[in-house]
C-alpha cells in the first residue's frame, strides 16, 4: 500500500460562519500531518471565499465556486481537483478535536479500509438544543448507535459529515450519486457490493452542530424517512425492519393517546416509562436538566418525523408505484 496522503473535502453552501469554526480547528491539528483542504462553494449567494483567504497562510487551502448541484455533487467535484489519495468529507457544521488526525492515521496505518466513517458528539460550546437533538440523534435508546457507537462495526454505512474515502473508492463507484440526504448510505452500499470495505472508526469524531430550530429538525429527519424506502428500492438488501420502528413507535403514541381518552392506560404507562429512562440516560450523558427535558422532544420529533417520511414514502413507491424522483422531485438535483 502507497503512503496515504490525506485531502479533506468541505462542501459549503451559505455557511462562512461555520467555514471559519472549522478552519480555525484546523489550525489546532496535532500531530504535524501534512494534507490539503477543498473547499467546494456549492452556488453559494453569502460566500466563504474572504474567510478561507484570511486562513491561506495557516493552511494548505484550495477553493472552488461552483453552480449549485448538491452536496453530493459537490464532493465529487471536490475530489476530482484534490491532489491526495485519501479523501476525508466533511460537513461545514463539524470542528475537528485536536487528535481527530491522528486517530485516523494511526488507524488506517494499522488496518486499511478504503472506507470509513466516524461518530459525532456534541461540543461543550454547543446550545442546549443542539445537545439534546445530538442525543437524540445517537444515542442507543433512539437509533440503536447506527450512527457511531461503542464499538468498531464492519459493513458501516458512513455518513458523509465524517467519512473517509480513498482514491480508488472514488473512482471505481463514481462517487456521490444526486440523491440528498441518502447520497452516502447509497454510495456505502454501492462500494460494498464493488467488494470495498467499510468501517466505523469509533475514535474519530466530530463535533457536529446540526440544525439550530425545532422546524428545521423535523424537516431534516422527515427527509431521513423518505429517503430510505428510496435506499432500499435501489438495495434491497439493505432492508431491515428496523427502519418501520419510529413508524410504528409514532403510531402507537398516538393510538396510546386515543386509549386514554378511554380509560385504556397501561399502553401510555409503558411510553411513559421509555420516555423516563430517555431522559435519566440523556441526564447522565449530558448532566443538565434542561438538555435532558428538551431531549425527549427532540425524540418525539424525531421519530414523527422520520415515521411520517418513511410512511409516505413508503405509500408512494409501494402502492401507487411511483418513481422516487417523480414523487419526491426535492430530494434530487
Amino acid at each position: 500500500m502507497k503512503t496515504i496522503s490525506f485531502s479533506f473535502i468541505i462542501p459549503v453552501y451559505n455557511r462562512p460562519h461555520e467555514i471559519k469554526e472549522l478552519l480555525e480547528s484546523f489550525c489546532q491539528l496535532k500531530g504535524g500531518h501534512t494534507y490539503e483542504i477543498v473547499i467546494v462553494e456549492d452556488g453559494s449567494t453569502e460566500t466563504s471565499e474572504a474567510i478561507v483567504n484570511t486562513y491561506k497562510q495557516q493552511l494548505n487551502l484550495s477553493y472552488y465556486y461552483k453552480p449549485n448541484s448538491g452536496p453530493g455533487d459537490s464532493r465529487n467535484f471536490g475530489m476530482q481537483k484534490a491532489k491526495g489519495n485519501y479523501f476525508i468529507i466533511l460537513d461545514s457544521d463539524v470542528i475537528l478535536p485536536s487528535q481527530y488526525l491522528n486517530k485516523v492515521k494511526t488507524f488506517l496505518d494499522d488496518t486499511y479500509y478504503d472506507c470509513f466513517g466516524g461518530p459525532d458528539a456534541a461540543h461543550s460550546s454547543f446550545n442546549n438544543l443542539q445537545k439534546a437533538i445530538n442525543f437524540a440523534m445517537t444515542s442507543f435508546i433512539t437509533t440503536g448507535g447506527i450512527r457511531g457507537g461503542d464499538k468498531q462495526l464492519e459493513d458501516f454505512q458512513p455518513r458523509s459529515f465524517n467519512m473517509g474515502l480513498s482514491q480508488n473508492a472514488f473512482l471505481d463507484s463514481g462517487g456521490f450519486g444526486k440523491i440528498h440526504p441518502g447520497e452516502d448510505p447509497d454510495l456505502s452500499l454501492r462500494l460494498q457490493k464493488l467488494g470495498y470495505k467499510t468501517t466505523l472508526m469509533r475514535e474519530a469524531y466530530v463535533f457536529h452542530k446540526r440544525r439550530i430550530s425545532w422546524s428545521k429538525f423535523y424537516k431534516q429527519v422527515y427527509k431521513f424517512g423518505k429517503v430510505r424506502p428510496i435506499i432500499n428500492q435501489w438495495h434491497p438488501d439493505s432492508k431491515s425492519l428496523v427502519y418501520w420502528f419510529p413508524s410504528l413507535f409514532s403510531l402507537g403514541l398516538l393510538t396510546s393517546i386515543v386509549l386514554f381518552i378511554f380509560n385504556i392506560i397501561w399502553p401510555l404507562y409503558l411510553y411513559g416509562l421509555y420516555f423516563f429512562i430517555a431522559f435519566i440516560l440523556a441526564l447522565f450523558s449530558t448532566v443538565n436538566l434542561v438538555v435532558a427535558i428538551k431531549a425527549v422532544f427532540a425524540i418525539i420529533v424525531q421519530f414523527f418525523g422520520y415515521g411520517y417520511g418513511f410512511l409516505k414514502s413508503t405509500f408512494n413507491l409501494a402502492v401507487l408505484r411511483k418513481q422516487p424522483k417523480e414523487a419526491f422531485p426535492d430530494l434530487f438535483f
